[in-house]
């Protein structure tokens, strides 16, 4: 019997359809991946699961006394008060339990039996939400997600953004709901992170639905793929690479049935048009019928083809550059970067970036490779070492958010004004990049994320630079967007050094790998080899936790004996010089956060801002703030740890 039931489900927005007729069901250990470019309407569906939102029609079942949890993307929609390590739902509970014991103590024969089963019910459910070992298993479960040394006495509203992300799904994965509803569980994750949840998803006992674009992230955790297009669910067996064979079969297959039916159709045609002139009337009508069948089934099967990948033929390539491939393009020689106070990011990097390489900056969050994204774009002016890049050679950028000149320009005109292509030329590119017929006339200001990043690395690759930084370019882009940018990437000729978490995307382009391990800095031929020497030194470092743990109880425990034998005054200096340091790296930490908290607060406000008028002082404020939350993060993970 399954856990949930999706019976013929239909949702309009303003006379748009979202979901027409939508059936699936999800069973006890199914695990499930919900993808569809963005505005499909996904997280709607979710919403309807979890009976936040009505259907028009048809109806969602939750079988038996199943439950579900539910992660939003939305920061507004999630619990962001209370403990971090018990829920104020079982909070609740033990209230109601110790109000129940006092009353026992106190009732006479008659009621003790109703106060008995009250309290046998509030045992039980505390039992099943975990209340016994709930803390443990927070933080396990918060360790996994990369918050391991954090103040566990703090309220959860204190903390950062992408801090209050994975804490809720933290209590969510604590919970063991029946059914797991994750609307993008990786956002807010680096790779350790997503490594866990990874395996923790595929180790669940219950059953999981989750929406992503993360393909890596895909791969690794489920074993059905439910594709939502054009208002249709479409069932695929197996993780996204699966999904993905399957599809390309299928729109192989469709391709025939549209060329067989369309070769009838023209046969008909011809037909029906001989009847007339041979005026057999009632055969031209017979006839009429049957070329009208053929035409309404035509386009029905025509329809299936039309939210098939993006069929594109990319060959885009800078101009012709003097020399041959080996032509250094940049060349980082001893560079080292230190925050004011001293504290060490990276140093003695040395690296070179010929013609044709694609280098991705790989490592956890906070390690320095913005940092040192920017250091390279000359954005950085302290610095130890030289960064030497070629006069001759034209660089170009891309990072999260793009921007434009002018928001009111179409697609169109955007390509043909910063570039000297003419119409018919200028089509036939934006075409490559998924924007075909119509979609050419759109404006600027209508498109989505992934939309505009297309346009604009559209615009920028036709400008022909022999160099691309670019800075999590795939970060808030659906599947298809991703995919798109991947095969124009993957086709350029020219030079790539980007800052990515996206392994499916590092993966299909790379050529090499700068990880980040620790304070060093070192190339890797394959995302594998970096990935494997990290872990190494991740188990390398708790080893070492270990011995220093040891060492210093057995220290300290031979302290004890001397101190008891013999007086003196050292001790009590050491230990009040101890006090003194503990209370300076508590007032910075605290320092810290509320300085983090104003630069979170206006950086959120400065993304609000940006658009076509967005003055560039704007922009050059967001990226100090970047690079000094960077460097916060950094010192605040120091201060925790020791």
């Amino acid at each position: 019997m399954p856990l949930i039931s999706i019976n013929k489900v239909s949702k309009s927005y303003h006379a748009r359809l979202l979901l027409d007729c939508v059936s699936f069901s999800i069973e006890r250990g199914d695990k499930i991946a919900l993808i569809g470019n963005n505005g499909t309407g996904k997280s709607t569906l979710f919403k309807m699961i979890q009976g936040k939102v009505e259907p028009d029609e048809g109806e969602i079942l939750h079988h038996g006394t199943s439950i579900a949890g539910y992660l939003t993307q939305n920061m507004e929609e999630l619990e962001l008060g209370g403990s971090l390590l018990i829920s104020e739902e079982l909070l609740q509970i033990e209230d109601q339990m110790r109000e129940a014991e006092y009353r026992l103590a106190n009732a006479d024969e008659a009621e003790s039996t109703s106060l008995l089963r009250t309290y046998q019910q509030l045992t039980s459910r505390f039992e099943a939400l975990g209340g016994y070992d709930y803390e443990p298993r927070m933080k396990a479960a918060l360790a996994g997600l990369g918050l391991a040394n954090i103040d566990w006495t703090r309220d959860v509203s204190s903390f950062s953004g992408g801090e209050k992300m994975r804490i809720c799904l933290a209590r969510l994965i604590v919970s063991r709901p029946d059914i797991l509803l994750l609307d993008e569980p990786t956002n807010h994750l680096d790779t350790d992170a997503m490594e866990w949840l990874e395996s923790f998803i595929r180790s669940y006992g219950g059953a999981v639905l989750l929406i992503s674009h993360d393909r890596y992230f895909i791969d690794q955790t489920v074993t059905k793929v439910l594709e939502l297009e054009n208002g249709r669910i479409t069932a695929y067996r197996g993780n996204y690479t699966e999904y993905k064979e399957q599809k390309r079969r299928f729109l192989e297959d469709q391709r025939q049935v549209v060329a067989n039916l369309e070769k009838e159709l023209v046969r008909q045609e011809g037909v029906t048009q001989t009847m007339l002139s041979h005026r057999n009337i009632s055969g031209y009508h017979a006839r009429e019928k049957v070329v009208a069948k053929l035409s309404e089934k035509l386009e029905q099967e025509r329809a299936k083809l039309s939210g098939g990948p993006l069929q594109m033929s990319f060959k885009l390539m800078p101009e012709e550059r003097s020399g041959d491939e080996d032509k250094i393009l940049l060349a980082a020689r001893n560079i080292g970067k230190r925050f004011p106070d001293g504290k060490l990011l990276f140093s003695n990097v040395s690296f070179e970036i010929k013609a044709s390489d694609k280098v991705f900056l790989v490592g956890p969050n906070g390690c320095g490779k913005s940092t040192m994204l920017s250091l390279l774009l000359g954005k950085v002016s302290e610095f130890d070492g030289d960064v030497l890049i070629s006069g001759s050679a034209r660089i170009g950028f891309m990072g999260q958010f793009v921007d434009f000149e002018d928001d009111h320009r179409t697609i169109l005109e955007e390509l043909m004004t910063r570039s000297e292509l003419g119409e018919t030329a200028a089509r036939n590119l934006l075409a490559r990049f998924g924007f075909r017929d119509i979609d050419v006339y759109k404006e600027i200001s209508v498109l989505s994320g992934g939309e505009r990043s297309r346009v604009y690395l559209c615009c920028l690759l036709e400008e022909k630079p022999e160099m691309l930084f670019l800075d999590e370019p795939t970060n808030h882009l659906d599947i298809e967007s991703r995919e798109v940018l991947e095969d124009a990437l993957a086709s350029y000729n020219g030079a790539i050094l980007a800052v990515s978490h996206d392994r499916y995307f590092i993966e299909k382009c790379e050529s090499q790998i700068l990880g980040f391990i620790g304070d060093r800095v070192t190339i890797y031929d394959k995302y594998d080899y970096y990935r494997r020497a990290y872990k190494e030194y991740l188990d390398s470092m708790s080893s070492a936790s270990k011995k220093d743990a040891k060492s210093s109880s057995s220290s300290s425990s031979d302290s004890g004996k001397k101190a008891s034998s013999t007086k003196t005054s050292a001790p009590t200096m050491n230990r009040a010089q101890e006090r003194k340091e503990i209370a300076k790296r508590k007032e910075r930490i605290r320092f810290i956060e509320k300085r983090t908290a104003e630069l979170e607060e206006a950086q959120k406000a400065l993304e609000a801002s940006f658009g076509a008028n967005t003055p560039p002082e704007d922009y050059d404020t967001y990226a100090r703030n970047s690079e000094e939350l960077e460097a916060l993060y950094e010192e605040y993970m120091e201060l925790e740890s020791e």
